[in-house]
């Protein structure tokens, strides 16, 4: 059973990475995890070669730890999937955010859907294997097996709830202006 409750696990806290990609109305700066940039022949995460901090609700700023790097992280943002277009000052980048329209957080809630229906079907794949375990299991009676899958669907609920409660609280704040 703890196998089973490890797998769930992990499957809520890849729901809560790729959430945290998902842009709200607020600067994060998690928005920027995906982004990697070219560093001495090999791609790294630009975590690893630039500070990230929020200076304001709506901007993102982002120091490079070496100045050389600062074309590079531009290039690296622009060429990703961030839709936001950075500002250099020959020291930092800015990203500022830009309001978000009315259909594009609309938009963003079907994404934020369809990430949480995805983790909902990794945790029932995740149930049927169990079940299937379980049924194989020679050394169990008709019983156990009974109550040992009621056991795994518990489970199952407890986790599947967590996801929607995770998945309501992105709609409130990618809703929230």
């Amino acid at each position: 059973m703890d196998a089973i409750r490890k797998r769930m696990e992990k499957s809520i806290a890849a729901l809560q990475h790729e959430l945290a990609t998902i842009r709200t109305g607020r600067a994060n700066a998690s928005l920027l995890d995906h982004v990697t940039v070219e560093y001495y022949g090999s791609e790294v995460p630009l975590s690893q070669v630039a500070t990230i901090t929020v200076p304001e609700a709506r901007m993102l700023a982002v120091t490079p730890w070496e100045k050389s790097m600062l074309p590079t992280i531009e290039k690296a943002i622009l060429a990703s999937d961030v839709g936001i277009t950075p500002s250099s000052d020959g020291t930092m980048i800015r990203l500022v955010l830009p309001e978000l329209t009315e259909e594009r957080r609309k938009e963003l809630v079907r994404k934020v859907h369809q990430v949480g229906e995805t983790a909902k079907v990794a945790i029932r794949n995740i149930r049927r294997d169990a079940n299937d375990a379980v049924k194989k299991d020679d050394a169990l009676s008709e019983d156990e097996v009974k109550r040992e899958q009621g056991l795994i669907q518990k489970e199952t609920d407890r986790f599947i709830a967590e996801i929607e409660k995770i998945v309501k609280q992105k709609e409130q704040d990618i809703l929230t202006i």
